[in-house]
């Protein structure tokens, strides 16, 4: 409280002693007196509990979906549409309101894009935000053949090369002939095969040159890798 409001409280008392008030009524009168001069308390901001929800942050992946990936589609405050769907073997999917989509080869940010797209129709404003994710990526799978330890079928949950599948596959065998392994690929209707040449990288001394000249290729879903 500032001295003029103390000072002005006084005066209310003196007067209120001399007249025969009720000091309490004189002591009230003063108070109020303090509180018309003092500046009001600053009210907090209203919150508005739908302004300050949390909000999906996009996210962007580089993984391309595959047949046999499981896949979580999630639109924003819409529990009925939220699926954990398997990718059937030609690449497709069924969501409800949005029906049979062709996802594999494409980015989740871009199936994304193709779900609110389809389900524009449903809403007159604009589309709850849409995330895709990729749960499972059971469909990165592939083969290693021949001389190496472990030979079989992989499925590694990332990209991987040709090093790479050697070494879930245990490594290569004795004998195995390093510069001669080839990796057998389909593109669509056509096979293709790439020889990899690794035999300068498992001695002693390889030098960049070496690991340029080894044609160390990505392995893609489907893939077979074969170490005669």
């Amino acid at each position: 409280m500032s001295q003029r409001h103390r000072s002005a409280g006084k005066v209310l008392l003196g007067c209120a002693l001399a007249l025969g008030l009720p000091v309490a009524a004189s002591a009230q009168a003063g108070q109020a007196s303090a509180a018309a001069g003092a500046p009001a308390p600053a009210q907090a901001p209203s919150q508005n509990p739908a302004a300050t929800a949390a909000q999906p942050t996009p996210a962007v992946s580089s993984y391309r979906i595959n047949p046999g990936d499981q896949i979580e589609i999630y639109v924003w405050g819409e529990e009925r549409l939220q699926r954990a769907l398997r990718v059937l073997p030609d690449g497709t999917i069924a969501f409800p309101l949005v029906g049979q989509l062709k996802v594999a080869g494409h980015l989740p940010q871009e199936v994304e894009q193709m779900v609110s797209a389809r389900l524009q129709s449903q809403y007159r404003g604009e589309v709850p935000f849409v995330t895709v994710s990729i749960s499972a990526p059971d469909g990165m799978q592939f083969s290693v053949l021949g001389k190496v330890r472990s030979p079989g079928s992989f499925s590694a949950g990332r990209y991987v090369n040709v090093l790479d599948a050697l070494s879930l596959a245990g490594g290569p065998a004795e004998f195995a002939n390093l510069g001669r392994i080839l990796v057998i690929s389909r593109r669509g209707d056509q096979l293709t095969t790439t020889t990899v040449r690794l035999d300068d990288l498992f001695k002693g001394g390889a030098s960049t040159r070496d690991v340029q000249q080894a044609n160390i290729v990505q392995i893609m879903p489907g893939d077979i890798v074969i170490v005669p």
